[in-house]
């Protein structure tokens, strides 16, 4: 995800800190300075910290369940509405998917009755006082804890229990109607949070759009992950495309770029083994700021991963999601690139198979 700055890597998952989180804490200290001045704003930056923390805790709850069946997690980034961890796929077995989902709000239960442990004990009247600074920063980050594994059991997407209704309904219908079920209940959901809050909560407008937004892309998703069962790269990947020699120039790549319709063209060495890749936005970007006779390879984006054709395309998938991911080299045993996986050509698998689930891709590499 752009604008976020790595803090390091724990348990072999990356933790990033998007920049508007930092602006986020930022207006947290001001807003609590002006009311309370320097104490007020120590307080309420150190419990906003200290949550956050139980946040990643809760992603690394996911991480934890996910890696038991084999699923691995390049990323965690930490933005103002919480964390997001990139699962490098779903799970495909709905018990597996429940275990993934629930793992993230227990890690939360527990560490709210740790910290309830700590203190002595939280009355009732107190689970509406959060923001109470005459309260304990424990006691207040007991009920914040609570708090999150409730809410994240809401059942409606991008919420954990989104996913807990998902796992639930597919091991009775599977998952394709799950999904459609699923994301049916998180919009009726937000329409009711939405009505609720015209009657003069905006916060409750704000989570209604939010969930109404999130359950519609994830139905989406899922969608595109369930036409892509079953599905290889050999299968899935572009095999007519034009390759720009290392030793081109910036005029060639233009010219390759003018005599076809590719977006992606793979800069390989004489024996045809991939060595960076141009995009029509690297081109076009080159030649607004040079002339002709630059080597186009000095342009290329050289940290472009290799697949075999072979591999299954939802395990690959999310590798194209990111930022700047425009394309997979496809190569052979030897190296030697034999197509291109774009998003653009999942998109059409994805369209062939919303028209026909049967459809089988005879094309082999």
């Amino acid at each position: 995800m752009r604008w976020s700055i790595s803090m390091g890597r724990f348990a072999g998952t990356e933790v990033k800190i998007h920049i508007t989180f930092l602006l986020f804490l930022a207006w947290i200290a001001f807003s609590a300075w002006s009311r309370g001045g320097p104490a007020a704003a120590l307080d309420s930056t150190a419990f906003i910290v200290l949550l956050f923390a139980c946040v990643v805790l809760h992603e690394f709850g996911h991480i934890a369940a996910a890696r038991r069946y084999g699923i691995g997690t390049p990323t965690v980034t930490l933005l103002p509405i919480g964390g997001v961890a990139s699962l490098q796929r779903l799970p495909s077995d709905p018990k597996q998917e429940l275990v993934v989902a629930l793992a993230g709000p227990a890690v939360n239960l527990v560490i709210g009755l740790v910290l309830i442990a700590i203190v002595g004990s939280v009355r009732p009247n107190e689970l509406t006082q959060i923001d109470d600074p005459n309260l304990s920063l424990i006691g207040r980050l007991a009920i914040a804890n609570l708090f999150l594994a409730v809410f994240n059991l809401i059942p409606a997407f991008p919420m954990d229990g989104g996913r807990v209704l998902h796992a639930l309904v597919a091991m009775r219908v599977g998952g394709p109607r799950a999904t459609e079920i699923a994301a049916r209940i998180g919009q009726a959901l937000a329409f009711g949070l939405g009505f609720l809050g015209l009657f003069g909560n905006p916060l409750l407008l704000f989570i209604a759009i939010f969930v109404y937004i999130a359950a519609a892309a994830e139905a989406q998703m899922s969608a595109a992950h369930e036409a892509l069962k079953g599905v290889s790269v050999g299968e899935a990947m572009e095999t007519r495309f034009t390759p720009v020699s290392i030793d081109a120039s910036l005029s060639q790549a233009v010219d390759a770029l003018l005599a076809t319709a590719q977006h992606e063209f793979p800069v390989v060495d004489a024996f045809m083994k991939p060595v960076g890749l141009l995009t029509r936005e690297d081109i076009l970007n080159a030649v607004r700021e040079h002339g002709g006779e630059e080597p186009a390879s000095a342009f290329m984006r050289s940290t472009v991963e290799a697949v075999r054709p072979a591999t299954p395309v939802e395990s690959v998938f999310e590798r194209l999601q990111g930022q700047g991911a425009a394309a997979l080299y496809v190569t052979d045993a030897d190296g030697r690139i034999v197509g291109l996986l774009t998003r653009e050509a999942l998109g059409e698998v994805v369209m062939i198979r919303a028209a026909r689930p049967d459809w089988r891709f005879d094309r082999k590499a």
